[in-house]
């Protein structure tokens, strides 16, 4: 038990809460792939759950947009389309760059802590082939610098985005690291961090906008319009 603020206990985290967590860092990480069935049975076993939980914990992730129910077939995790992915990654770029305008539109200096902490997670994770550890530290990544803006209608708006995405940036940057070393990625966010490091707007924007979130995402999934 933990102490509140004014002394009282406070509950430790629902079955239905663990849950909610453990299978989504499954879902973002990769380890349960776009369109995969989810088989409570495997589940409840391999968490040590029952079933009530485990539906509730479906529940709240078909809200969320990680996993669809499917009349008489059961539940997957959420698949999207090619048009999907791209409209979804557009709004990100959208959402992004309007937060940058907003955090680099003064003199203050920005708290990069976060920013920060969320490379170097990724680089460690990267280097010991941590997936679920590196995707969690990318997602973060894009949190914090959307929240150096300090707007949090902006914020409700982009972190379903985000979280959408993460079910296929995990497997991109997976074939990246396949492809080039595993430190690309993290290399582009750290040179994402020294950008909004030096306080300047339009390197930043440059920055994002040569990000390659795209670039080794599975042929079929990226747009041709």
């Amino acid at each position: 038990m933990v102490a509140g603020p004014v002394g009282e206990a406070l509950a430790p985290p629902s079955l239905v809460e663990l849950t909610v967590d453990r299978l989504r860092a499954e879902i973002l990480s990769g380890a349960l792939a776009p369109g995969e069935r989810i088989v409570e049975g495997r589940l409840t076993e391999r968490f040590g759950t029952s079933r009530a939980p485990l539906r509730e914990a479906l529940r709240l992730l078909g809200e969320q947009g990680l996993v669809e129910h499917l009349p008489r077939r059961g539940v997957r995790v959420a698949q999207l389309t090619a048009r999907d992915i791209e409209e979804l990654f557009s709004l990100r770029d959208a959402l992004e760059q309007f937060a940058v305008r907003c955090a680099l539109g003064g003199p203050v200096r920005l708290p990069v802590d976060d920013l920060r902490a969320a490379v170097e997670e990724m680089e460690r994770a990267a280097v010991e082939g941590a997936e679920p550890e590196k995707a969690a530290a990318h997602r973060a990544f894009h949190l914090a610098l959307v929240g150096l803006a300090g707007h949090h209608h902006l914020m409700r708006a982009y972190e379903p985005i985000l979280l959408r995405l993460q079910l296929y940036m995990a497997t991109n940057m997976r074939r990246e690291a396949a492809d080039r070393s595993v430190l690309d990625g993290p290399k582009r966010h750290r040179r994402l961090l020294d950008a909004v490091e030096s306080g300047d707007a339009e390197r930043v924007l440059m920055e994002l906008d040569h990000h390659g979130s795209r670039a080794y995402l599975a042929p079929e999934l990226r747009s041709t319009d």
